[in-house]
């Protein structure tokens, strides 16, 4: 394993991943300086119509400019073929990187300019950039990584993500800038990973697997691999590898072709199963809404907020050690097991706590382990999964298709959450401990193992096959 890790595919690594920070950034800033902004939303609305906006309009004002970005990015998914098919997975996180600057800037001008309505484009202009980078870096790091290292590599994104939204929440407290006169400037830090993304990506190469099977350049694919890997023998192994893939593949495949493929059905419900159950079972309400949860409960809600951040960051971290060792599936059904079993408890604290106020500290610690099974298997693996499970021309439109999972899940989570814990109160985790059960299940029956296998490997258990076999030479379903 030493062996393939070399400076250039680590720093490669390391430099797409700052595209992921931006966006956790974004994700952990809005949640302790709510109030704050919220207050400028009204000054603004007084400054126009010289009345306070009705409390009604302002919980749907602000839910719309949290939820705003994930609907954004539901938006950008679309862009994902056409770019990485065209310009290349290094050259397509340099150009969607123009939307995370273009929306920081505007984030902060939006109080010079007294404007709601621009903090909510620049959300809506950032969102599309993260619809974007978090199919493009995945695509990206899957296919510059050896085989042995593939899931733990895939795995920084996740951990680079909730590193961001770790260091949201610490610049958004109002012991730091998120206070009235500094918020504005808070919203604008992303530009300092944007611009460093700038100075390295550049330097990096591009995906050898897209220059070979997608353009057809095999001394351009040679010189990449050669300097992602730093070994001529492994280079012409991988490069063998490729062109048998390469004969297994048509040319391209249209969106039509995707979904109408006997070989990409099986893919396709796993991703659906993978996606949807981890975006739908409590995680992204937890963390768009954590401190006005504890906000009832806890004077210093904000700082516990920080423990969700700094909980969210260590088990991403667990899972990148454990990725390559456990394997895919296994975290993935212990995940969402975990999952299914903290949603049945918080609703049983949540339905007593008016009773035994004491089992509130009882209620953060389910908070707290909720988060870590989430970022254990089905946070990190479900943003990748699908870069594993499909060809090399059906891939860019698999990682589309998880971002509008992905994305669509956490804009209708954020969007839904506060009026259904309104109606339903406490039984609302009900609802989300049935989509991780439902999930458990699914991926149970339905889920191989891609650990240590190479990307023909796993696309030949599904090419012409209806179905998975119960017991294959892989042992696909079982536990173990």
């Amino acid at each position: 394993m030493e062996s393939h890790l070399t400076a250039t595919l680590l720093i490669s690594i390391l430099a797409a991943v700052l595209g992921s920070l931006q966006i956790g950034y974004h994700t952990g800033n809005i949640n302790a300086p709510a109030k704050i902004i919220e207050e400028f939303f009204n000054h603004t609305w007084r400054s126009r119509h010289n009345a306070s906006m009705p409390d009604h309009s302002l919980t749907l004002l602000w839910s719309l400019s949290v939820s705003i970005k994930d609907f954004g990015a539901l938006l950008g998914s679309l862009g994902v073929k056409y770019l990485a098919d065209t310009y290349g997975r290094r050259n397509s996180i340099l150009i969607v990187n123009c939307l995370s600057v273009v929306g920081a800037c505007l984030m902060f001008l939006s109080k010079a300019s007294e404007s709601f309505e621009v903090l909510i484009l620049g959300r809506l202009v950032f969102g599309l950039f993260c619809g974007l980078v978090m199919s493009l870096n995945p695509l990206y790091i899957q296919e510059v990584s050896p085989t042995n290292l593939r899931g733990a590599f895939a795995t920084l994104n996740q951990v680079s993500f909730a590193s961001g939204i770790l260091m949201g929440m610490v610049a958004g407290l109002e012991t730091l800038l998120g206070t009235e006169h500094n918020w504005a400037m808070m919203l604008s830090l992303s530009l300092i990973p944007a611009l460093l993304q700038y100075l390295l990506l550049p330097f990096c190469p591009e995906s050898p697997r897209f220059l070979l099977i997608n353009r057809g350049v095999e001394d351009k694919a040679q010189t990449a691999l050669l300097r992602l890997r730093g070994n001529v023998d492994k280079v012409q192994t991988e490069l063998e590898e490729m062109k048998e893939e390469a004969a297994h593949t048509q040319s391209a495949v249209t969106i039509h072709d995707f979904f109408r493929k006997r070989s990409y059905r099986q893919p396709i419900i796993i991703v659906l199963i993978v996606n949807l159950g981890s975006q739908l079972s409590g995680f992204n309400a937890i963390i768009n809404y954590s401190t006005k949860m504890f906000q009832a409960k806890f004077d210093e809600a904000k700082y516990l907020t920080l423990g969700v951040g700094a909980v969210n960051v260590t088990f991403t971290l667990v899972a990148f050690f454990l990725m390559e060792r456990a394997g895919r599936r296994k975290l993935l059904l212990t995940g969402f097991i975990s999952i299914a079993v903290c949603n049945l408890l918080m609703t049983i604290v949540d339905s007593v706590l008016h009773l035994v106020p004491e089992l509130r500290s009882l209620q953060v610690l389910l908070v707290f382990c909720l988060i870590s099974a989430y970022e254990l298997g089905p946070g990190p693996i479900s943003w990748f999964i699908a870069a594993e499970l499909f060809d090399q021309p059906s891939r860019p439109i698999a990682m589309a298709f998880t971002s509008m999972l992905n994305w669509g899940g956490k804009f209708v989570l954020a969007l839904l959450f506060p009026p259904l814990l309104k109606i339903l109160g406490a039984y609302v985790y009900l609802l989300f401990m049935m989509v991780a059960l439902l999930a458990f299940i699914l991926t149970w029956i339905r889920l191989p193992e891609t650990k240590g296998r190479t990307f023909d490997d796993i696309a030949e258990e599904f090419r012409g096959a209806e179905g998975i076999p119960l017991n294959n030479k892989f042992h696909f379903n079982t536990f173990t």
